[in-house]
């Protein structure tokens, strides 16, 4: 028998060249100049996964697309809970997740 069936074989993701945050920073900006609301056209581009949310506008939509789109809420999150914590210490992880829960409703 051939030795290599008895191993599990490790496959690394392939490392996207520009981070979930550096995308995100440069479509919303690319939105924003072309006078779209970037908040709405980020939401429906998650939501439903239809890249005509985003412009083409200084290849936008092609970088959006290089990102897996469970990506983007965990920037998002990530970032939210982030600066949340850093500017409420005292308020609490608890009341962050209930401040976000209650921003979505």
């Amino acid at each position: 028998m051939n030795n290599e069936m008895n191993h599990t074989q490790i496959i690394k993701p392939v490392q996207n060249s520009m981070a979930a945050s550096e995308v995100l920073k440069e479509v919303y900006t690319a939105l924003t100049e072309k006078g779209y609301n970037p908040i709405n056209q980020i939401v429906g581009y998650i939501m439903s996964g239809d890249p005509t949310y985003i412009t083409s506008y200084k290849g936008a939509r092609s970088l959006i697309n290089k990102v897996e789109r469970d990506e983007l809420p965990e920037e998002l999150m990530r970032n939210y809970v982030e600066s949340k914590l850093k500017s409420h210490k005292l308020f609490g992880l608890s009341g962050v997740l209930r401040d976000l829960f209650l921003h979505f409703q």
